[in-house]
């Protein structure tokens, strides 16, 4: 039922209710059986089993399962597979604790909900809770009352509701039970309706429940937050196909090698028995996994965490770290996040020149350029008719009203001593009707009324005007300046205040005053701009990321603003909702292609902006404060709230809140996110060509007829404990030079792109060299023990993989160009990788473990740590060969 096009008769003849009698107990029970509960159902959550059993069946831990069921098999005891295993562990405990974490968006919803009601029953008030409301029970609402569900008014007294959890707009909106729409018109625009959640601020009213529960517009959010689906995080994506590549490679290696050992079996070259070939494959499919990536990845988003929460921005879901670095387009709510959120004057007219205001926010600090009679009478109506005040921090009253005690404080006067010293007498408050507010005060003998509202509105109740100090009759061609002034202020987003005052001489009625005043002239007030943003969107255009503005504020306001920030440079680049209403959704995947600014919008218009942006290709990332904005929040890639005015439903619906609620936070989130994407990249290079150099080295090694020149074990160990310290250390690096000059990072694209193909290539070959030479030597040339050979291969590898990690800080810079020790983290784990190296080899018992008690003279570790720096060089060739 579109209630708010129907006239109060025709609603309450479609509900079939008398209004003065409320529902019987009969037609209570009727519409109970007929409309449910008014309540809202939450989605049933996936029980722990079922997340866990997800996480598992993840590919790369599928991988790492089965490596440690096959090593643990093979070896004949558990240490090498419970080191396997205790990674997976780890990691599915942290997924499963975020995810567990994550969802309470509906319950948060829930909680907003009116407990009790008044509603007219059997022709008596009775308080019910609100879950046993009906369809058509007449209710009773008053100033600090939630609206207990969807209600058509029927009676309003200067009713004035809080509506910013569904429009997102702070500005109480004044109700009016006879207005009639004749066409759809959007939530902040139904003056006759009231909305389940929202507060009344002002004055009291009677209404008709016409949607409960999941009806209602909150209910149609908590609809739209169970339907989204989660979807897997560019990061995700690309590390799950990374899994697949290198299971992928191990298998077809593992079979490569079984048929070369029964060929070279066939032909005399070499005897290869069962056992030997299983366990050579046992440590080709331990050495082709990165078992240290899932857990250095999980630390690194981790810190990175931690690091964001240092700048305001909490990151509430690990991968939402990475995905900031590949956000194209960042859609941003108006009022507070590229707004300051409080109300400015910035022009004024006196009836015969304009006039600026500078300054901003609440301070006192400014300058009003300009000074006439009319201008100061202004001022004093302004600050005295206004029932706001600010004393220090300490702000009460409506926005609009501070900012006129703001203007008052600009003109040199103290707002409580004026105050005082003009007394008020008496007052008018505003309605809807009259839109304008009236109050009678004690000037200098005299009392004078002194009164603002709509401009038009109060320019029919005026009969002359101020104009040089002369009051003068209003005419034709006055009402054509002040109309065009209006019209002015207007065009630049300006929210228009008339102000005129009267002599009264003696009065019963103060409501019967309102004629014949004097017009002083207009006050153009705004929520400026931050000016720090918009040196923020202009990086953000450097970086290739689109800034859309998505605000339930008229096109006129939105679009002025988005000039100003340098969102749009025409209005044609804006459309409203009553526009968006028309586009199919085809339609709509390409007007979002070229529209920066959306005004007038409701909850379902930003879940389908959000969509279409995703249809086109774009990572966006969606902020926003209100109940209204939590389905957008969930569904975008990137859900932002904000964390000072933002509710508890999209702060659980977020995937990130900003604790100053400022644009430029997110800029520096996006920049932390490129940082972070960098870093991965490095050591998910630095581990893969590891594990490649690891399957090449054993590769050759079997075609050569050689075996294994390592054992599973100190496979192991390199890829958990020696690679896990300097690949920690390069997630830690600092940003490189131009980081947001760089196009986002594509969400499609490989992690492994052909330039960091060409950098693993060229380092796998090197380090197959090195750790084959070094075998060679230790194995043939010197000898003297059964295991001298692999001792020498596992000290080049080693002592290869710590030097490399200098070469992986860059992928492009070399390490002449850049200061190598640069980044302490690289350099402290280099030495505690040296470290427990040493221990490997020396400590009686460990060195057993791994076979590598084999009686090295000093000239001995002078070759195999010579070796190691072959690797280097290997890695920094790599940089010359630009794709």
């Amino acid at each position: 039922m579109k209630a708010y096009m129907k006239s109060t008769k025709e609603v309450l003849k479609q509900l079939k209710v008398d209004p003065s009698h409320g529902l019987t107990k009969e037609m209570l029970e009727a519409n109970k059986a007929t409309y449910g509960e008014n309540t809202l159902i939450e989605e049933q959550k996936e029980s722990l089993l079922r997340m866990v059993l997800g996480e598992l069946s993840n590919f790369l831990n599928l991988l790492l399962i089965a490596a440690a069921i096959v090593s643990i098999v093979a070896s004949g005891h558990l240490t090498d597979g419970l080191f396997i295993i205790a990674i997976v562990i780890l990691n599915t405990g942290l997924s499963v604790f975020q995810e567990r974490k994550a969802n309470n968006a509906v319950e948060a919803l829930k909680s907003m909900s009116a407990p009790k009601a008044k509603v007219l029953r059997d022709g008596k008030t009775v308080e019910v809770a609100s879950t046993e409301l009906t369809v058509g029970d007449i209710v009773l609402v008053e100033a600090g009352d939630y609206i207990p569900a969807d209600i058509r008014f029927l009676e309003t007294t200067n009713l004035k509701i809080d509506e910013s959890a569904l429009t997102g707009e702070s500005v109480s909106v004044g109700k009016d039970d006879t207005f009639v729409s004749e066409e759809e018109i959007g939530i902040g625009d139904r003056e006759n309706m009231g909305y389940m959640s929202t507060i009344v601020t002002y004055g009291r009213a009677k209404g008709i429940i016409t949607s409960i529960g999941m009806e209602t517009e909150i209910g149609k959010i908590a609809t739209m937050l169970n339907e989204v689906d989660d979807e897997m995080t560019p990061l995700q994506k690309k590390i799950d196909r990374l899994g697949k590549l290198l299971g992928t490679v191990s298998i077809v290696v593992v079979v490569i090698i079984f048929l070369v050992g029964f060929i070279y079996n066939a032909i005399g070259f070499r005897e290869f028995g069962i056992l030997e070939l299983f366990m050579v494959s046992v440590t080709l499919a331990v050495a082709a996994i990165p078992e240290g990536l899932p857990t250095v990845i999980t630390v690194v988003l981790s810190l990175g965490m931690r690091k964001m929460a240092k700048k305001n921005a909490i990151v509430k879901e690990l991968n939402a770290v990475e995905t900031l670095g590949s956000t194209t387009v960042i859609s941003s709510d108006k009022t507070g996040t590229l707004t300051q959120n409080k109300m400015v004057v910035t022009r004024l007219f006196d009836n015969e020149n304009l006039y600026e205001v500078t300054g901003n926010g609440y301070e006192f600090e400014g300058e009003i350029k300009g000074e006439s009679d009319a201008l100061n009478k202004l001022i004093e109506i302004g600050g005295l008719c206004n029932d706001a005040s600010i004393e220090e921090d300490n702000l009460i009253g409506d926005p609009t009203e501070l900012a006129l005690v703001t203007l008052l404080g600009k003109s040199g006067q103290n707002p409580t001593e004026l105050r005082q010293k003009h007394k008020r007498i008496d007052e008018y408050p505003f309605d809807s009707d009259r839109k304008r507010m009236s109050t009678l005060h004690q000037v200098d003998k005299r009392q004078l009324l002194y009164t603002k509202g709509a401009p038009d509105e109060l320019l029919n109740v005026c009969s002359h005007y101020l104009y040089k100090g002369e009051v003068k009759p209003i005419d034709k061609k006055y009402k054509d300046v002040i109309k065009l002034a209006n019209q002015g202020m207007a065009r630049d987003a300006l929210r228009v205040l008339g102000f005129a005052y009267k002599e009264v001489d003696t009065y019963n009625d103060i409501e019967a005053e309102e004629s014949n005043l004097i017009f002083v002239g207009l006050v153009g007030i705004i929520d400026p701009p931050r000016e720090e943003v918009k040196d923020a969107i202009k990086i953000c255009h450097r970086a290739g990321i689109r800034v859309v503005m998505i605000t339930g504020d008229h096109k006129i306001t939105a679009s002025a603003i988005g000039k100003e920030l340098g969102i749009i440079e025409d209005e044609k680049y804006a459309i409203d909702g009553t526009e968006l209403n028309h586009l199919s959704d085809d339609e709509l995947v390409e007007k979002v292609k070229v529209t920066n600014v959306f005004a007038r919008v409701s909850p379902h218009h930003k879940v389908r902006i959000v969509k279409a942006l995703q249809q086109a290709g774009e990572i966006s990332s969606m902020t926003g404060d209100g109940v209204n904005d939590a389905p957008a929040l969930k569904q975008a890639n990137i859900g932002v709230a904000m964390g000072i005015t933002g509710t508890d439903v999209s702060k659980e619906a977020a995937d990130m809140v900003l604790m100053d609620d400022n644009f430029t936070t997110i800029v520096d989130a996006v920049k932390e996110g490129r940082v972070i994407y960098t870093n991965i990249r490095k050591f998910v290079g630095y581990l893969v060509s590891c594990n490649v150099g690891e399957v090449l080295l054993i590769f050759v090694a079997m075609l050569i007829g050689w075996g294994s020149p390592l054992m599973p074990i100190q496979i192991l160990w390199i890829n958990l404990v020696t690679d896990s310290f300097p690949a920690f250390a390069l997630g830690l690096e600092k940003e490189e030079p131009g980081i947001m000059e760089r196009e986002p990072i594509d969400p499609e694209a490989s992690i492994i792109d052909k330039m960091m193909g060409i950098a693993i290539g060229f380092q796998a070959v090197f380090l197959t060299i090195a750790v084959l030479t070094s075998y060679y030597i230790g194995h043939e040339i010197i000898g003297g023990h059964q295991y001298m050979g692999q001792t020498f291969a596992f000290i080049t590898i080693i002592t290869g993989e710590l030097f490399r990690a200098y070469s992986a800080r860059s992928e492009s810079i070399t390490i002449f160009k850049m200061n190598p020790f640069d980044n302490k983290y690289v350099n402290y784990s280099s030495l505690f990788g040296f470290g427990l190296l040493i221990i490997v080899l020396f400590v009686p018992g460990i060195n057993d473990l791994f076979k590598t008690n084999v009686s090295l003279q000093f000239s001995h570790l002078l070759i195999a740590f010579g070796l190691g720096a072959l690797p280097l060089f290997g890695g920094e060739m790599a940089k010359f060969f630009k794709v």
